[in-house]
């Protein structure tokens, strides 16, 4: 297995940062523009026509079934925005936004239900000037009042991977039909306007007649690009493009969702993927097990060209992987026992055995991008560092924490002798019958799983974490299982991907923040409680420039990896795809996405070639 698909519930991508405005205090003083920025820049300028990574004249029809990118096997609810229940992917076609993501700029959005927008001088606030063209998929309008009432049902009952992020944003007025002003207080206001500009819009007509908290298979009325069409819960869901959609022409739009009919497919195995592209029942996959994409598609349909194999580089960065320790629990309190755990682990030798060589051990929460800590902290990391040095691991202030090299021959004698010594020194004491602690309690440890094609991985680990002492096991459970334990914090060790943005902001607060440690359904399994680290969050959120942010997570990355909160586990900067050869695609991939399929069309000519072979 390589890469891990993120495997929780498939929120849409909205937690995006946003610029920090910087001057007097005044109500209204900056002038309205087409688009929103962390430190201001567009690429894009007011009248662009669509983006770079776009083919304008991109022909509309066909279908295509894929295999989500999230990873997950299963889905109950077409209710994304909600902690309950598993919610199908793909839902975030359905929903407009005020504003949408540029994907070959690190943050930027750009205009979608709302035409401008209006920072505040002072940052405290921004004020939307709304398209009165836009309308629901049934007809209806959509307006300010809309825009309020998502905002404040979101704040109110939302998923706290969209709430948390806007909880500084004190209200929302609809000023007319189609001008909504939201206000902000404190100073971590940056990211709040885009924050605010990617909420997805609800009508307020059509949650008046239900209760937003309840999961449901009722396809919810939206504004976006699609509509839900036929499917099974827990097999399949297709989405219908909407040739009424009101916003088809606008710049965000053009030479986007040119598919017909986009469904996606759950397998509860990836194996069972693989085969269902093979044999025709599914046009398109990632591949994210590294066996497979080394040996498992040399089969006729790809040696006869009717299946192909792209690589394309993924320039975002990596963010973190790795097995997360889940600290809540006693008996992974002590810093020592996690710094074991992690000495346990011999990556070298599983790349060399498992992985095929293709992947590159991470060793940052911010991997491969400029965010990542190296070497001596940097005067300025030091500014950050040093007010709190009484309270930080010496650690900090050396070489960045970094995860053991081995040979990768298997035998990792040198780093076993370490681990042991740690875990004495945590008071576990060596017995026949394996560690015991004062109280003569054994150590055991459960991995958590939700994928067989994960054993292989985890095996090995398990056998090495016994070879000390360790009671290890690992626990395969079913999709839903697996996402109540998750959001329950019910485990020991568990495998996380934190995909990054360019620009963090705001969500790291989520990630590994104090508060979202004791919030059911955060992403902070991990469980990371530490007053410094939230402070340096802060500092992050707050950055007016791009040096001060990368200041300012590189010294958070400092304090995160002498945490030991984890496992390191791989990355790797490419995206393999596999298709059957009907598509097409623009000579320009964004530069911080994939691109497929939302980018690519239905090749009739490609089509009717391979429907001859």
């Amino acid at each position: 297995m390589g890469n891990v698909r993120r495997r929780r519930r498939p929120v849409a991508a909205l937690l995006l940062a946003a610029g920090l405005f910087q001057g007097l205090i005044a109500p209204a003083a900056a002038e309205p523009r087409h688009g929103l920025s962390v430190f201001g820049d567009l690429k894009y300028p007011a009248g662009f026509t669509h983006f770079d990574y776009v083919n304008p004249d991109a022909p509309k029809g066909g279908k295509a079934s894929q295999i989500g990118s999230a990873g997950l096997t299963t889905f109950d609810s077409f209710n994304m925005l909600i902690l309950k229940g598993d919610a199908a992917q793909g839902m975030e076609l359905v929903f407009d936004s005020l504003m949408a993501r540029a994907n070959d700029e690190p943050d930027a959005v750009y205009g979608l239900v709302a035409e401008t927008a209006d920072v505040a001088a002072d940052g405290l606030s921004v004020t939307f000037r709304m398209r009165p063209e836009a309308m629901f998929a049934d007809g209806t309008p959509v307006t300010a009042d809309d825009v309020v009432f998502s905002f404040e049902t979101i704040k109110a009952k939302g998923h706290p991977a969209l709430s948390i992020p806007i909880r500084d944003v004190t209200s929302a007025e609809a000023l007319d039909a189609h001008t909504v002003r939201y206000t902000f207080e404190g100073r971590l206001v940056r990211d709040l306007p885009i924050a605010v500009a990617t909420l997805p819009i609800l009508s307020k007509a059509y949650y008046a007649t239900r209760d937003f908290e309840k999961t449901t298979l009722e396809p919810p009325l939206g504004s976006g690009p699609y509509k839900i069409g036929p499917f099974k819960a827990g097999t399949y869901v297709t989405y219908i493009r909407r040739p009424d959609y009101w916003g088809r022409d606008l710049p965000v739009n053009r030479g986007i969702h040119n598919l017909d009919q986009v469904r996606y497919e759950y397998y509860r195995d990836r194996t069972l993927e693989l085969e269902g592209l093979l044999a025709g029942n599914i046009d398109f996959r990632e591949e994210f097990t590294s066996k497979d994409w080394a040996t498992g598609y040399d089969r006729q349909p790809v040696k006869d060209g009717r299946i192909k194999l792209l690589t394309l580089p993924d320039e975002r960065p990596s963010g973190a992987q790795g097995f997360f320790i889940n600290t809540r629990r006693e008996k992974f309190k002590d810093p020592r026992v996690r710094e074991a755990l992690g000495l346990a682990f011999d990556f070298e030798w599983s790349n060399k055995n498992l992985f095929f060589g293709l992947y590159t051990r991470t060793a940052s929460y911010f991997e491969n991008s400029d965010l990542k800590a190296t070497g001596l902290p940097s005067p300025e990391e030091l500014a950050l560092l040093e007010p709190f040095r009484d309270k930080l691991p010496a650690a900090v202030f050396g070489e960045p924490v970094s995860p053991p090299v081995t040979d990768g021959s298997g035998n990792n004698r040198v780093q076993l002798r370490q681990a042991t010594k740690l875990l004495a020194d945590a008071g576990w004491t060596q017995t026949p019958q394996g560690l015991r602690n004062v109280a003569g309690q054994p150590f055991s440890i459960e991995i958590l799983i939700d994928s067989p094609s994960f054993e292989r991985i985890v095996a090995p680990y398990v056998k090495i974490l016994k070879s000390i002492g360790i009671d290890a096991s690992m626990r395969m459970v079913d999709a839903a299982q697996y996402e109540r334990r998750l959001k329950d914090f019910d485990f020991d060790l568990t495998t996380q991907r934190y995909a990054l943005r360019l620009t963090p902001g705001i969500e790291l607060k989520n990630f590994w923040g104090s508060a979202a440690a004791a919030t059911s359904g955060s992403f902070n399994l991990a469980g990371i409680a530490d007053p410094v680290l939230d402070q340096l969050i802060d500092k992050i959120v707050a950055a007016k420039s791009r040096a001060e942010l990368v200041a300012a997570t590189r010294a958070a990355d400092r304090v995160l990896r002498a945490g030991y909160y984890w496992v390191p586990q791989w990355y790797k900067g490419a995206h393999n795809l596999a298709f059957w050869d009907k598509f097409s695609w623009p000579e320009t991939k964004p530069r911080y996405e994939r691109g497929a399929l939302e980018t690519w069309w239905y090749d009739e000519a490609k089509a009717k070639a391979l429907a001859q072979r």
